[in-house]
């Protein structure tokens, strides 16, 4: 496996007009189509390809949605994957088609279809509101085990953070957290980064082999996450070992149970304030990590998931809680996963992380 390096020359990179070709005049010039910008983290055209994209596989050219009608433009003409575009881009999708995870785990496998699901769905969405220029890296290389592919995980994201992007992550399993959590903590320090599980389980089990329960067992107990700048958020009682939970507790985790979230007035407002009060005075320098696990919303709304359940998040308190990410500076990677196509109805959970992903556009600084 090739080391990712860092991309250091310094270039004018020009923006090329032809992203969003039937898009209006108002909406090209909202999203500086066509404007010359100064990039510090991208080489030239003519340079050698950055090997995030040798670690990587693009999109398939048919997911990028087109009506072909100017006065109704899709995110699929004006999202590119073409290494060109990278180093002009503020929001960046990198999906990890896998679920060997969730097979360990004993779940029922099929997420690894979901980045493709889901791509369908938001390219499909307009681009109301998008003013961050966004890109499509493609999918992590399967490179064989489910430890090598988290290696190469890290990499790429450590690499798209270094370029000072924010990264949207589509699983795939959720054993990708610990993969995401260790390039945010290797990229800005163990001190200095917060991570939220929204999950209706706490994934912090012990296993022989890593799986999709241990993602945040591995980050405390290898030092990666400190447990009093780590959130467990919407975990269900019914569902958590008391053992795991005592384990937690231990540690000084904050915890917000989905009962305690339904006890206030919004559904992210315990979050809210949790993270103003122990953060106060240096929350503006924490970079923040979310983890958004589908099984944490209702099936009702979420049929598509590894571990579906009749109560979780609503569908508007799980976009509530994907508008609360956005709207914080330094968040600065957020994930969506377990969710399954080959459960889901009518594309309805791939929908939801598609509307998700839309607002976490839509909702950064």
């Amino acid at each position: 496996m090739s080391t990712v390096r860092p991309l250091e020359c310094r270039s004018r990179v020009r923006v090329d007009p032809s992203y969003g070709h039937l898009l209006g005049r108002a909406i090209l010039e909202s999203l500086h189509i066509g404007d010359t910008v100064d990039s510090k983290d991208g080489c030239e055209n003519t340079s050698p390809m950055p090997d995030i994209f040798e670690s990587t596989t693009r999109p398939a050219p048919e997911l990028f949605s087109s009506r072909r009608d100017p006065n109704d433009p899709k995110l699929g003409e004006i999202v590119r994957s073409g290494p060109d575009h990278y180093a002009a881009a503020d929001v960046v999708i990198l999906g990890c088609s896998q679920d060997e995870g969730v097979r360990r785990n004993g779940g029922r496998v099929g997420a690894a279809e979901a980045p493709r699901a889901i791509r369908e769905q938001f390219y499909k969405l307009t681009p109301f509101n998008v003013r961050k220029r966004i890109f499509d890296l493609g999918d992590v290389e399967m490179t064989g085990s489910l430890e090598e592919t988290h290696d190469v995980l890290t990499a790429v994201v450590k690499q798209v953070l270094k370029d000072n992007k924010r990264l949207i992550v589509l699983g795939g399993g959720n054993d990708i957290s610990y993969a995401d959590g260790r390039a945010v903590a290797e990229v800005f320090g163990v001190d200095a980064w917060i991570g939220v599980n929204i999950d209706s389980h706490l994934d912090v089990r012990v296993a022989e082999q890593r799986h999709s329960g241990t993602p945040y067992r591995q980050l405390l107990d290898e030092g990666h996450l400190r447990p009093d700048y780590f959130y467990e958020v919407g975990y269900q009682t019914h569902f958590c070992s008391p053992i795991y939970y005592e384990y937690i507790r231990e540690l000084g985790v904050n915890r917000i149970s989905l009962e305690l979230m339904r006890s206030r007035a919004e559904a992210d407002l315990e979050l809210k304030e949790s993270i103003r009060n122990n953060f106060i005075g240096h929350s503006s320098s924490m970079t923040t990590f979310f983890g958004f696990d589908m099984d944490a919303v209702r099936s009702a709304d979420a049929p598509g998931t590894s571990a579906p359940s009749p109560l979780g998040l609503k569908a508007g308190e799980f976009i509530q809680l994907v508008k609360y990410a956005a709207s914080l500076a330094n968040t600065r990677l957020i994930e969506f996963t377990e969710m399954n196509p080959k459960y889901d109805i009518d594309n309805r959970t791939a929908k939801l992380v598609a509307i998700g992903m839309h607002r976490f556009c839509t909702g950064v600084a």
